[in-house]
């Protein structure tokens, strides 16, 4: 089997006024992995390329080993998208909806967990497509997205119009569906406390490139929020991985990468550290997003 449920090496697509990649993604299987970044940073853009909805320029796409055009079938036999842009109008009531997905799916559906999901989900057999709110349609999707419990699930925005019950239910199925190790999850979300809660995983892409990616603990680890003080300027970490966030006369605080600027080394140079705090996902997102290229 195997270990990468999804592979993304040198992807690559020009748009009249964006660039996305060269990109590389790597999906560990039986993961939760979190993809953010800042809006129209590629990752919608991303996602629809995995699931074949438009053509890359460059680079391969593997999803649980399989090619995403060559072998497209037996591997949407096996992984699930959902989107905001997915319409389930033309089937008019939910339970319609439900038939013809399960259709495609026959061997895999299990329906007492579709029983369940409409319950937790709030939803009827027959509510009207129509008249679903916006967040009612995202669990719709959810449910035909989960119902037949595939090996990889793909979430675009899965939390938007839910309220705080359905977020907080979406997310018990979620842990619930990779208990076995065996199923994957990406998410694509705004959402960064879902994200840090939910990711063990975690890539954040800004401008059509990845600028990081790993596990969400050791990459929180890795980020230290330092207050610190020099006489000399240019003692301070320069470079990749040192962001100045604010400055009082010979005082800094800068968010420092330390696997590239050890505090030690820095204290050698003659820089005194006042202080080292942990970071929150948000706290790095944001200063990553806004740092120049």
């Amino acid at each position: 089997m195997n270990k990468n449920a999804i592979e993304i090496r040198g992807l690559a697509k020009r748009f009249a006024q964006f660039q996305l990649g060269p990109l590389d993604l790597t999906v560990p299987v039986g993961c939760i992995y979190g993809l953010i970044g800042p809006n129209g940073a590629g990752k919608t853009t991303t996602l629809d390329l995995v699931f074949g909805m438009g053509r890359h320029d460059s680079g391969q796409i593997t999803v649980l080993g399989l090619d995403h055009r060559r072998e497209e079938v037996a591997m949407k036999r096996q992984a699930a998208y959902v989107s905001p842009d997915l319409n389930y109008l033309a089937w008019g009531k939910v339970g319609r909806a439900i038939q013809f997905v399960r259709g495609f799916y026959e061997s895999s559906w299990d329906h007492a967990y579709c029983d369940h999901l409409l319950q937790t989900m709030r939803l009827d057999c027959d509510d009207k497509i129509a008249t679903l709110s916006f967040g009612g349609r995202t669990k719709l999707a959810l449910v035909l997205a989960l119902a037949w419990r595939p090996k990889v699930l793909i979430l675009d925005e899965p939390t938007t119009g839910l309220d705080a019950v359905s977020r907080h239910q979406l997310f018990s199925e979620l842990l619930a569906l990779i208990q076995d190790e065996a199923r994957t999850i990406l998410i694509s979300s705004h959402s960064l406390t879902d994200v840090e809660r939910l990711a063990d995983h975690v890539g954040m892409i800004k401008e059509g490139r990845m600028l990081l990616e790993g596990e969400t603990s050791a990459i929180l680890e890795a980020y230290r929020l330092v207050d610190l003080s020099a006489r000399d300027e240019r003692c301070l970490p320069q470079g990749g991985g040192a962001f100045v966030q604010g400055r009082d006369q010979q005082r800094w605080r800068m968010l420092l990468d330390t696997r590239k600027h050890g505090l030690e080394t820095l204290e050698s140079r003659g820089v005194k550290i006042l202080s080292a705090a942990p970071i929150s996902l948000e706290d790095l997102f944001v200063t990553l997003a806004q740092a120049e290229p």
